[in-house]
């Protein structure tokens, strides 16, 4: 985080001096001591962010895929004029520890074109789906496999 902070200031500030990174540094400095003092941050989960960072962008490039597989999807449905769309509504259980990793899930699933999450209790998920090829593997789906290899990595760490 204090790396991040430096780099924000510098890009703010648009050009690099001594003096300016010797107010970036400090700056960035006593920012950092704040939000671990104050707001429960520590260096151990800044090192658990670097653990994850594999993991978070192996799941932007699946996220990316699988927009792009329902966008072709919902396209091939419109276009066409003999396919009829079959709406479903699918419920599945994905068994998370936490409630960002159901936002995580939540949230892709309503990204990817053709299907929108209507609810999410305890660890059931309820999705509409505008056609049942979109609903098929969601709760075996790489989303879910990705979010719980990063809850796991997160309890060993913390």
């Amino acid at each position: 985080m204090f790396l991040l902070l430096l780099a924000v200031w510098l890009i703010l500030n648009g050009k690099i001096t001594v003096e300016i990174c010797v107010f970036g540094v400090l700056i960035s400095a006593a920012l950092f001591y704040f939000m671990c003092r104050y707001m429960e941050y520590s260096l151990r989960k800044e090192l658990l962010l670097f653990r994850l960072t594999p993991l978070f962008v192996q799941y932007f490039w699946v996220l990316v895929k699988e927009i792009v597989r329902a966008n072709v999807c919902v396209l091939k449905i419109i276009v066409s004029p003999e396919l009829e769309p079959e709406p479903a509504f699918v419920y599945f259980d994905a068994k998370f520890r936490t409630g960002m990793a159901k936002v995580v899930l939540a949230n892709s699933i309503t990204l990817t074109p053709g299907t929108i999450t209507v609810s999410v209790e305890n660890d059931s998920f309820c999705v509409h789906c505008l056609d049942r090829e979109l609903a098929e593997g969601m709760e075996d789906s790489v989303f879910v496999e990705l979010l719980l290899e990063m809850e796991a990595v997160e309890s060993r760490w913390m």
